[in-house]
Parts: structure tokens; sequence; C-alpha cells
């Protein structure tokens, strides 16, 4: 079985790279343990290091050096002309791109703390076909396949 492949929008990576605890945490600990994959987008890395450099500008070093060492995998943006295919499956246009991303990847989970948009939606889920939840719910869904593969 290949690994399980996660998709973490940038509120998910910036909570596993601040929290010395917590699931996001422990997600990215597992990928540096290469138990999973943790997939991003080339705007993910963008929006964490616009937010760190701007909140918390002394770690921006320390989560660049997380996200290598977690082996994270970027992946390109979509096209524009892709993202536009997608415009009316969630109701913040900034965040089709990252929708789109997880879709073309093929995730198994996208991961998110992002309420309003993914979380509180259940037609993002119903139109994406992706599992979409937060850190702690990955995490126990993670766990659940884990318990499969033994």
């Amino acid at each position: 079985m290949l690994p399980i492949n996660l998709f973490f929008d940038s509120s998910a990576l910036i909570a596993g790279i601040i929290s010395d605890k917590g699931a996001a945490r422990a997600l990215l600990l597992l990928a540096e343990d290469r138990k999973l994959k943790i997939s991003v987008s080339d705007q993910v890395i963008v929006e964490v290091e616009r937010n760190i450099a701007k909140k918390i500008p002394k770690i921006l070093h320390v989560a660049r050096e997380m996200i290598r060492e977690s082996n994270v995998i970027i992946y390109k943006d979509p096209s524009k002309e892709k993202v536009r295919d997608y415009l009316n499956w969630i109701d913040l246009d900034a965040d089709v791109p990252i929708l789109v991303s997880a879709i073309k990847i093929h995730v198994d989970y996208l991961v998110t703390l992002n309420t309003k948009h993914f979380l509180n939606n259940p037609q993002v889920t119903y139109r994406s076909g992706l599992r979409i939840g937060t850190p702690g719910d990955a995490l126990s869904w993670v766990r659940e396949q884990m318990k499969k593969i033994k």
C-alpha cells in the first residue's frame, strides 16, 4: 500500500510549526519518520512564510527547517485556467487553488483549521470527493489506516 498522503493548508502547517504538541505537530513528526506524506502547494508555502514573517519573524528559519525535515512535498500551483473551472466549489476564491491542488494531487485527506470555508461547508467535501478535517480528525483517520496496515 502506498503511504498515506495528506494535504496541509497554511493554517494546518502553521499550527504544526508553532505548536510543540498537538495533532498537526504529530502529523509532521510522522512525515519526518516517513510514516506518511504531507503535500502542499507553492501557495501554501508563500502563505505560511508571509504569516510567520509578519507575526513571529524570529522563527521563520525554524519554520523552513521544519518543512524540510518533515519531507513536505511542494507542488506547483494549478493554472489559472484550471482554477477557473472550480470557482463555484468554495466560497472564498483565494481557497480555490488549495482545493484544486488537493484534488489534482489525489491526496487522501485535506487537513485544515479553516472552519468557515472548508470545515463548515459540506458542499466542499461533496463536490471535491476529499476527506476534509482538522489535524485532530486527520490524525484519528491516520491511526485507523495504520491499524489496517498492520
